[in-house]
């Protein structure tokens, strides 16, 4: 059985892979569960997993997350930013990393130098350190699995004994809610941007893939995780969320990866590779679709895409700034503090207000992570 610590188990992702691991009990074993504030839903898997470990980012959660498992065997239940790293530290067979935004980074890089292998749904992991996680990774021989669609789709038909043939991959883009609209963007409301027209996911990503801002973070991941070059990683808005991702190659052949929109479908493949394995799952019926649409992002709509590129491109301390910057700006939009349209603006504000730098350390990236964070938090505008 395969023993598989799940952090940021609350969210969508750790939800979905719970459902997955309940499909194949006899094949997986739920080993720690890390959550940030939802203690209720964790004493709930907890109570159905009966995992080694358990722990909450909140300490003031602590009491009733101890006092709900006392009757748990065998289970630790630990609280504290220090705990969801020294159970980072401890090997399983798969690491999920699906807590939300860069505070997934030090827990990944723990598991990677426990040599746990990582099935990585936090992007913002390699955005913000992918040099350092990358390099870790290598260095202890551990497999980077990506959970998200788009890139689990390139990870699965990627041919790496081919790599001088590929022309370039594509990740698709659902568009968002705001593809279509020609709605003002300052007239935008919270619940308007957080209801995305193909997957339920956390506020945050909801938000950033109404920015589109999620399709820039994920060209800098996959800049990462496959050996490309910058100018190969193309994206094309699919509304359909059908097709996932494509291979290019120079003698004419593309190759693609279609599945309806369900996060199941790629969190199986994380857990079950090199195999796979059945799922419960609503069957792809192209005919019944009829269509599928493709179109070029635009980026005077979707400016989050091109600062984005343009971060890449400064590379260094720029991504992890980008990443900081639009966490925050994020954060007021859904306070309420800031319109739609300031998110965008305030990361390259953000941007163009630090020197940036060469990175040669993870004490860096936080650095530039903390610094941005203090900058972004001064702008409304």
């Amino acid at each position: 059985m395969k023993k598989i610590s799940i952090f940021g188990c609350t969210g969508s992702i750790g939800k979905n892979t719970i459902e997955v691991i309940k499909n194949a009990p006899q094949d997986f074993e739920v080993f720690a569960l890390v959550a940030r504030n939802d203690v209720k839903t964790l004493i709930k898997q907890a109570l159905e997993t009966k995992p080694s470990y358990v722990v909450i980012a909140n300490e003031k959660h602590f009491p009733e997350l101890k006092s709900a498992l006392k009757n748990l065997k065998k289970c630790q239940v630990l609280a504290g930013e220090k705990a969801i790293l020294e159970v980072a530290k401890i090997r399983c067979d798969l690491f999920v990393s699906a807590i939300v935004g860069a505070a997934g980074m030090l827990p990944t890089l723990a598991a990677i130098k426990a040599k746990s292998h990582i099935a990585l749904a936090n992007k913002e992991s390699l955005v913000c350190a992918g040099e350092f996680l990358m390099a870790e990774a290598k260095k202890q021989k551990v497999k980077i699995i990506p959970v998200d669609s788009e890139h689990n789709a390139i990870f699965q038909i990627f041919e790496n004994d081919n790599l001088e043939m590929i022309d370039d991959i594509i990740l698709t883009a659902s568009g968002g809610p705001f593809f279509a609209s020609k709605q003002d963007p300052k007239t935008i409301s919270i619940a308007e941007a957080l209801k995305h027209p193909n997957w339920k996911m956390g506020a945050k990503i909801s938000i950033d893939s109404a920015t589109m801002m999620n399709k820039g973070l994920e060209v800098i991941e996959a800049f990462h995780l496959f050996p490309v070059a910058k100018k190969q990683i193309k994206i094309l808005v699919h509304p359909q969320s059908i097709l996932h991702g494509m291979v290019n190659y120079a003698d004419g052949s593309s190759l693609a990866m279609l599945s309806l929109p369900d996060m199941k479908v790629p969190i199986s493949h994380a857990l079950s590779f090199p195999k796979r394995m059945k799922i419960k799952h609503q069957k792809l019926d192209l005919a019944k679709l009829q269509k599928l649409e493709f179109f070029d992002v635009d980026e005077k709509k979707f400016p989050a895409v091109k600062i984005c590129r343009n971060a890449l491109e400064i590379d260094g301390s720029a991504p992890a700034v980008l990443n900081a910057a639009n966490e925050i700006a994020v954060a007021k939009f859904l306070a309420g503090e800031i319109t739609f349209d300031k998110i965008t603006k305030i990361v390259e504000k953000t941007l163009a207000k630090i020197s940036h730098q060469k990175l040669s350390s993870i004490e860096e990236v936080i650095f530039f992570d903390q610094q941005a964070r203090q900058i972004a938090a001064k702008f409304n505008s």
